[in-house]
């Protein structure tokens, strides 16, 4: 990663629709919700996490997390920040992701959000947003390289758990369409 030159690396999140699947949980204010079902999205869905080279070329995906789950939750449970950190600290690679993956620790740098009571943010910080988000914009080409060229991750009837099989399977035949093998595949 370093060792090839990148300055960053971007981590983005995405729902990948699917056909409703009967599941429970239990929500945190104690509820039984539908797992697959995100309320941000209204759609029933898998959420897919990726690390993404600075270039927009997707590296790696993770397993299929349920749809009601926040994308720092599921980076979380899948230990995506761990390595970050590391490959943050270690490496001096930090990673660049957007405001959903606010509080996610040192080394993975969010936007500053808007103060709460309608003030403006202050220029540095509306300058460190504008940087951010323009290098940060090419991790959202990522999973448009995937969802464009692999039309089965556009909405699957397969089971919401096995797509993340499915998006690792496309992430791999677009490594090969780009010629992009690393030593550890």
């Amino acid at each position: 990663m370093a060792a090839d030159g990148w300055s960053h690396v971007i981590l983005d999140g995405k729902l990948f629709n699917t056909d409703r699947l009967a599941e429970t949980t239990t929500s945190v204010k104690g509820e039984t919700i539908d797992a697959w079902y995100s309320g941000k999205h209204r759609d029933f869905g898998a959420n897919i996490q990726a690390v993404i080279r600075p270039d927009g070329l997707p590296i790696w995906t993770s397993d299929a997390m349920p749809g009601h789950l926040h994308d720092l939750t599921c980076a979380h449970h899948l230990d995506v920040t761990g390595a970050l950190y590391w490959a943050a600290s270690q490496l001096h690679l930090p990673t660049l992701a957007d405001s959903g993956y606010e509080g996610a620790g040192q080394g993975i740098h969010t936007p500053y959000k808007q103060p709460a009571d309608s003030r403006r943010l202050a220029p540095d910080n509306r300058a460190y947003n504008t940087m951010l988000r323009s290098m940060r914009c090419l991790g959202e080409r990522g999973f448009a390289i995937l969802t464009g060229r692999w039309r089965t991750l556009r909405h699957t009837t397969a089971s919401p758990r096995g797509i993340g099989d499915i998006v690792r399977a496309a992430l791999h035949l677009t490594h090969v369409e780009y010629r992009y093998l690393p030593d550890s595949c």
